[in-house]
């Protein structure tokens, strides 16, 4: 029950920040600038492109892995109404 509690907390916490329009505004102008740095990189400049890749794959990462906590509280709420009402 303490795990689930801590996955319920987890949950919470990271829709605060998906909701947090801080949080999207720098999240959203680190991708802008990755990709800007990536675009303005050239095709020869294969560690420079793939480095800025990497740091646009950490970016989504994060978010979706915000997006998943949310995702399992949302589970365990659900499991726990289902259960209730039975």
């Amino acid at each position: 029950m303490e795990k689930e509690e801590q996955l319920l907390k987890q949950g919470d916490d990271a829709e605060q920040l998906i909701k947090s329009d801080t949080f999207n505004n720098v999240v959203n102008s680190l991708v802008e600038s990755t990709f800007q740095a990536f675009v303005n990189t050239k095709p020869e400049e294969g560690t420079n492109r793939e480095r800025t890749y990497n740091h646009y794959r950490a970016l989504v990462d994060i978010v979706n892995t915000l997006q998943q906590r949310v995702s399992v509280r949302d589970q365990i709420m659900d499991k726990r109404n289902n259960s209730e009402e039975e």
